[in-house]
């Protein structure tokens, strides 16, 4: 009997043995193609041999130590290469253990900003439909994903929600990318009017949004006319990039192909690449100061933040990172990638669209795609094609809800950067394989 209490009860899963490079091999030998880096974690690969001397060397110096007692010089020396990184003014780290805790450090350092400035009042969150920022409860709550939201939504916090900028599903015939993208940013402005922007802590988002709508970029000048908005108003802007940055998109932060600068960033998953459970928020010197020179004390904590051996880890990832020259090699890989998909779903009849930023892709699966029509969600589609993927050797990320939180089906792409142009070719192949195995079954029989 397993005692395991499973994401899915019912789910009979291979036992993972050992990884190598861009596979994971199960107890039987079998190996996997890594083509989603787990949820968009894995981004060395598995067994990286820098960063397993790291976490080895940091092990025997000391695993752990309570950041209520003491810092490490790792956790230092991290922080001064992130805020290095960074684009803007982002100064300060706050290491937690994972994207939801990150978002919710990020939540509750906004609203005790506004309340050491005397700004009281500030108590809402603005954030979009079909985004997602993590499963605890103040991250579900300003997450806007109906399918993950529905069970709890009694338990969430008021929040108000903006369309998000899905170009395929919204775009008007009669505007223009750019217009629409200003249409969709301007929906900020008219419901800071109409809720009194005098009460708004901040607007959040993630500037590729990953798993809920498959790697959607916003159209050029969305953001800078957010950015515009947010600082007309005095709200934060506070950007999601646990799924979708360091380096996942082809520079460390995604945000940077944006122009923009962010008051707070979420960043965890590729930050530790999978070798320990870690993540981040980092915050300006604006935010610190006021905090630092009001009570001087940021009301939140977890007992693992900032552990030692998480943070060595990490450190050692984004060395590998620039070592290994593979922002650039994320860039070259992506587009490549993007034009395979591209020739070899062609002329499929159920691929939509097909889309993304660097290692970060996605294809929106379609009963109909002229017309774009999605099948059923009673289809279930998600689960066959991976289950069927997982059967070719092939992990990849494929879920429900994508045109508004019930309708659609994609699969998400986020491959290790150090995929080879033949495993590009490989995952293509399986992925081909494995969606028009599914589709074909289905478009037969509802017919």
């Amino acid at each position: 009997m397993n005692h395991i209490f499973q994401r899915h009860c019912h789910a009979s899963l291979p036992v993972a043995a050992r990884g190598e490079g861009v596979y994971i091999f199960d107890q039987m030998g079998k190996s996997y193609l890594d083509a989603s880096g787990g949820a968009a974690v894995s981004c060395l690969g598995h067994s990286h041999p820098a960063v397993k001397a790291a976490l080895h060397e940091q092990i025997d110096q000391l695993a752990y130590a309570h950041t209520g007692f003491f810092t490490t010089e790792a956790a230092q020396n991290l922080a001064d290469k992130l805020v290095a990184s960074a684009p803007g003014k982002l100064e300060h780290v706050y290491f937690v253990s994972g994207g939801s805790e990150a978002v919710e450090s990020a939540l509750k350092l906004a609203r005790q900003y506004f309340v050491e400035k005397g700004e009281t009042q500030r108590s809402r969150f603005i954030s979009r439909k079909q985004s997602y920022h993590g499963n605890t409860l103040g991250a579900l709550s300003v997450g806007g994903n109906a399918l993950r939201r529905e069970p709890f939504s009694p338990l969430l916090m008021p929040v108000e929600h903006i369309s998000a900028c899905f170009a395929y599903h919204g775009q008007q015939a009669s505007e223009t990318a750019f217009e629409y993208g200003q249409r969709m940013a301007n929906e900020l402005e008219e419901r800071l009017l109409e809720v009194g922007p005098e009460t708004v802590i901040a607007f959040i988002a993630e500037p590729v949004v990953g798993a809920t709508a498959g790697a959607v970029v916003a159209e050029e000048g969305y953001f800078k006319r957010i950015r515009e908005i947010c600082d007309k108003y005095g709200v934060l802007l506070i950007l999601d990039e646990v799924m979708c940055g360091m380096g996942r998109t082809g520079t460390l932060f995604a945000h940077e192909q944006e122009g923009i600068e962010a008051d707070m960033v979420t960043i965890a998953k590729g930050l530790g690449a999978g070798y320990q459970p870690i993540g981040a928020m980092m915050a300006s010197a604006e935010i610190h100061n006021t905090i630092s020179n009001g009570s001087g004390f940021f009301q939140h904590g977890h007992t693992y933040m900032g552990h030692a051996t998480a943070v060595a880890g990490s450190l050692a990832v984004l060395n590998a990172i620039d070592q290994d020259a593979l922002l650039p090699r994320v860039r070259v890989a992506g587009d490549l990638l993007q034009a395979k998909l591209e020739k070899r779903f062609e002329n499929h009849a159920f691929i939509g669209d097909i889309r993304g930023r660097g290692l970060f892709r996605a294809i929106e699966i379609m009963a109909d795609k002229e017309k774009k029509i999605p099948f059923a969600a009673s289809t279930k589609l998600h689960t066959k094609i991976k289950a069927q993927a997982m059967e070719l050797g092939l992990m990849c990320y494929p879920m429900p809800g994508t045109v508004d939180g019930q309708e659609g089906h994609h699969v998400l792409l986020a491959p290790p950067f150090i995929i080879s142009d033949d495993q590009l070719d490989e995952l293509t192949d399986k992925l081909y394989f494995s969606i028009d195995a599914i589709t074909h079954k289905h478009y037969k029989e509802s017919v």
